[in-house]
């Protein structure tokens, strides 16, 4: 085997699904957000919730493109990259991403044209159902995928006949206590980014003294729905965190930078990890609390790292500090929401420049928070793709050539460059134009130093010099 063939197939691989992962984990809850305006706008007949729709719509369709165009080599380089994989997970991954077409893709094609195209020509009651049906498929594709992904971490319901996994049960295999676990996770981190988005969308507006009344929509719904979301989002972190301490114990060492059994087992919060000397220097470590977050005692055993094989340890420093980036993130985004969501509920939020600024500034938050999760479930993963059973060495294409896989990665990252480019212009290009529409109201700029927390029906404008 190829060493440079292996490492540059990781990092096709690793900088491809890091890539893809950014658009439909906006997309997801985006579309859960668009139905809820939607709907919104058909109780209450508010033109304030069908501006918005539109204008997020627009955003929304992009976004989508995006993850699908980036999304189609995922499949590919399973053949090209990882032929021994393929091979050997197909009769599981094969069927779970069938299931992903004949469910969540035949919704999204059913609807999406709908959604983009159909409102003149279609009953609103039918509109709001497209709606929903396109939120329903992107939220089934996620669980496909999370399917697919949480098998690989903790094999449930299979066995190995000539070569590869065989299913034996397959409701072990789609209802494993771990799916259901991770699932609610990665869905919950999806409608936090799709709610964070909106409300610095909202904020840049206010601090830009334009659209004032979309504006306020945007930020107070984004705040309260984040407000609520992120506490549920760090109880299933938590979960997440169990499973891992119970079937996947060497990743969780990693993750503590815990190399060798304590009892009681402290936890450390910041440190710098040496493989090599299996030491952490610079350490800030808190006693006990190892053992209570491992196993909610406070004189539990907690292994470390030299319990296990070198040869199956995962590399330490990664999924240590993505780890904790992870969880700082949240943490920002729980004191943003939660603030953020008081002041507005006193009528103060515009007053509050520097929390407008906090929050229009706090947009990449869930991106970052999303994708250290990814690292640290999937660098912890490692030497294994199927953990405990197929190593990722043994899971590459033979005869792969280094020359091939390096080739293949400059091609995708110059590929996905442009994706990226072009289509992030596009969408600051619909940011800085806004929610233009016609409705009714005067506009409430023409309403000299009215205070935004007191528009009673927010109106659509286009401020003076646009």
């Amino acid at each position: 085997m190829d060493d440079l063939a292996l490492l540059f197939s990781r990092l096709q691989f690793a900088f491809t699904i890091s890539f893809h992962i950014i658009f439909p984990s906006f997309t997801i809850g985006l579309a859960a957000w668009l139905t809820i305006l939607e709907a919104l706008h058909l109780a209450t007949g508010r033109p304030v919730y069908r501006v918005v729709f539109d204008f997020w719509l627009k955003i929304f369709g992009v976004t989508f493109g995006m993850g699908v165009v980036s999304g189609i080599v995922m499949a590919f380089q399973f053949g090209t990259n990882w032929e021994v994989l393929a091979r050997m997970t197909g009769p599981i991954q094969g069927v779970l991403l069938t299931y992903e077409t004949f469910t969540a893709f035949f919704l999204e094609a059913s609807f999406f044209g709908i959604l983009l195209f159909g409102r003149p020509r279609v009953p609103p009651w039918f509109y709001l159902f497209s709606t929903a049906m396109v939120a329903l498929g992107t939220t089934l594709s996620a669980f496909w995928i999370m399917a697919n992904n949480s098998w690989m971490q903790v094999p449930m319901g299979t066995v190995i006949e000539n070569g590869a996994f065989v299913p034996m049960d397959w409701g072990k295999i789609m209802f494993s206590p771990v799916l259901w676990v991770r699932f609610p996770h990665m869905l919950l981190a999806s409608f936090i980014t799709g709610a964070f988005c909106v409300a610095a969308t909202g904020a840049w507006y206010v601090l830009r003294r334009k659209f004032p009344g979309e504006a306020y929509v945007m930020l107070r719904m984004g705040l309260f729905l984040a407000a609520v979301l992120v506490p549920v989002q760090i109880f299933f972190g938590h979960l997440n965190g169990d499973y891992i301490h119970d079937y996947q114990p060497a990743k969780f060492a990693a993750i503590e930078a815990r190399w060798h059994d304590e009892q009681p087992a402290g936890e450390v919060l910041i440190a710098i990890p040496d493989e090599q000397t299996q030491t952490n220097y610079f350490e800030i470590k808190i006693p006990v609390l190892g053992s209570l977050i491992g196993s909610m005692s406070l004189d539990s055993k907690e292994v470390g790292l030299t319990d296990f094989p070198r040869n199956d340890w995962p590399p330490v420093f990664i999924p240590f500090w993505s780890f904790r980036i992870m969880v700082g993130c949240g943490l920002v985004m729980l004191l943003l929401a939660w603030v953020g969501s008081y002041l507005s509920v006193k009528k103060r939020l515009e007053e509050s420049r520097l929390l407008l600024w906090g929050i229009f500034l706090s947009f990449p938050l869930p991106f970052i928070a999303i994708l250290t999760g990814w690292f640290t479930a999937e660098v912890g993963r490692q030497p294994w793709t199927v953990y405990g059973v197929l190593r990722t060495a043994d899971s590459l294409t033979p005869f792969l050539t280094a020359h091939a896989a390096l080739i293949s990665l400059i091609v995708f990252c110059a590929v996905y460059g442009l994706i990226f480019v072009f289509g992030a212009l596009y969408i600051h290009h619909l940011l800085r134009i806004g929610p233009v529409g016609r409705l009714a109201e005067p506009p409430a700029h023409a309403i000299p130093n009215r205070p935004l927390s007191v528009v009673d029906e927010p109106v659509t404008t286009q401020a003076p010099g646009e």
